[in-house]
């Protein structure tokens, strides 16, 4: 597993750095992973697009589902069975968001490992392809020598977690909080846990970005900001086709 691993993904992930290293003109690091970020991200391009679609349908789904959750109380079996009508009925897989996702771990932890054996000694010799032309040096330093990505970054933490609030709130459907009784008890639970979501998981991104080399954090950075500007892109266009039934029907 190791093995496939490392060839499938390890290895032509820090081929294509190199050799986006050895043509930028100044051999700027932080460039290469920009440019290796976004060649990444159109290949996972149909994935994380229906990964956007049915996560954001889901989001969309869930004030019927909090109401079957009234319907149905505590009968878990029609609990489960209404849902997966509910689900059938407007085609939606709740599976298909979680998936691209998982599709996509391969890809983050071999560009974690390609940045953290960067200045391993021999690292490149044993990895490089021989069509690949072998750099002498590799000079860690990006954005015209002002960073350092092999160590730690504060500030590139930061703006990724902060892209991924972006993110992550571009995606909640907003919803007004009924008041409390004992029948919206569950919807103001499930609030308060998609608000805790929300900042846990930028705040976590930050935590793991100052322990990690820059280099990572610049590429979750600049995958969250692509993955943002594609859900722009299939929101306004979901947005216009929903509009055009409109017309229609009216």
């Amino acid at each position: 597993m190791a093995y496939l691993f490392h060839t499938i993904f390890y290895q032509p992930i820090f081929n294509l750095l190199i050799f986006l290293y050895n043509i930028i003109p100044g051999h700027d690091l932080a460039f290469a992973i920009i440019i290796l970020t976004i060649i990444i991200k159109l290949i996972l391009l149909p994935l994380s697009k229906q990964s956007i679609k049915s996560q954001k349908a889901l989001q969309e789904l869930q004030p019927k589902i909090e109401e079957l959750k009234k319907q149905h109380g505590s009968n878990k079996e029609e609990m489960a069975r209404a849902t997966m009508a509910l689900y059938k009925e407007n085609k939606i897989n709740p599976f298909s968001s979680c998936l691209p996702l998982l599709l996509q771990l391969p890809f983050f932890f071999a560009v974690f490992q390609v940045f953290r054996d960067f200045n391993i000694a021999g690292n490149i010799e044993k990895n490089i392809y021989s069509f690949v032309a072998k750099p002498e040096t590799v000079n860690v330093m990006g954005f015209f020598n002002t960073m350092d990505l092999a160590k730690p970054s504060i500030p590139l933490a930061v703006l990724a977690g902060l892209a991924q609030f972006w993110q992550a709130k571009m995606m909640m459907t907003k919803q007004p909080v009924p008041p409390i009784s004992s029948e919206s008890k569950d919807e103001n639970i499930t609030a308060i846990m998609n608000k805790q979501m929300l900042y846990m998981m930028p705040a976590l991104t930050v935590f793991i970005g100052i322990t990690m080399p820059g280099g990572l954090s610049l590429y979750w950075l600049t995958i969250t900001l692509l993955t943002a500007l594609q859900q722009l892109y299939v929101f306004k266009h979901k947005a216009k086709e929903e509009n055009k039934v409109e017309v229609i029907k009216q």
